[in-house]
């Protein structure tokens, strides 16, 4: 049954205004959900749930001029679990932490990797899924590229903001940045680049035989790691994602859909 929540009324604007002088604001009041009790209570009292997204697929892509996906339902049904609707806004990734402070987005369901940096900005729901950077090459270049060093010459192409690019980063490799993987992945194919760094989920889906970028492939794994949502610091919405999250995989919807999407290899055991 879906509870009812009260809204809280400020005091006074002066009073709100010596919280935020005094740094006593949370991060949600400052994204605009000053006056609710809570960002569960804002949520629900606008009805919906903004998800902030990129064309990721099989997380995120448009079909029939509908978003869907596995975070894509993923989302719509954990939305369903606070009694709202789902609203996805394609966001340009590198921007993703500001406009969750900014109250643009409420959540940012696609893929994300966990990582140190983000925990320390945003609230990380528990992990659902595993996933790692890999390296994505012409498939006839693979017997060149075996190990990392022997891509540390290459140029990538890398999404903006992503784990790819932090990695990338830290071993100073050169690099452009994309507005999205498979723009990364495009730059690739068009030879505009000669490698690039997705999440393994992406490059199972989109390269090899029969796929969207069949003349490329997996040529190196770089790591290791783990697939949240986020969420607006010390948001209550973080509480209320991993109970969901815990009794998807205790219910086996997280099997189901990773079984439709064909990620079967990324649940988490």
């Amino acid at each position: 049954m879906r509870k009812e929540w009260k809204k809280t009324v400020l005091v006074s604007l002066v009073f709100t205004l010596l919280l935020a002088g005094c740094g006593k604001e949370r991060e949600s009041e400052a994204a605009g959900q000053a006056g609710w009790e809570s960002d569960l209570a804002y949520i629900q009292s606008k009805g919906t749930l903004v998800a902030g997204i990129t064309d990721f697929a099989p997380m995120d892509y448009r079909e029939g001029g509908k978003w869907t996906g596995f975070d894509a339902e993923l989302a719509e049904e954990f939305a369903e679990s606070l009694g709202v609707t789902l609203e996805f806004k394609e966001i340009d990734w590198d921007d993703k932490i500001r406009l969750l402070e900014k109250g643009e987005i409420d959540c940012i369901w696609n893929g994300m990797t966990m990582t140190q940096m983000l925990e320390g900005s945003i609230s990380c729901s528990e992990p659902y899924l595993s996933n790692a950077q890999v390296i994505v090459v012409y498939e006839e270049a693979l017997k060149q590229y075996q190990t990392t060093e022997e891509c540390q010459h290459l140029l990538f192409a890398v999404e903006a903001g992503s784990a790819g690019e932090e990695i990338l980063r830290e071993k100073r490799y050169r690099y452009t940045a994309c507005q999205t993987q498979k723009e990364a992945l495009q730059s690739v194919l068009d030879k505009k680049a000669d490698a690039t760094v997705i999440d393994i989920i992406m490059a199972a889906y989109n390269t090899g035989d029969g796929k969207a970028f069949e003349k490329l492939d997996v040529a190196v794994a770089l790591n290791d790691e783990k697939i949240c949502a986020g969420f607006r610091r010390d948001s209550d919405l973080k509480e209320r994602a991993d109970a969901f999250i815990r009794a998807a995989y205790e219910e086996g919807g997280i099997d189901s859909l990773a079984k439709k999407y064909e990620i079967g290899d990324a649940v988490l055991k």
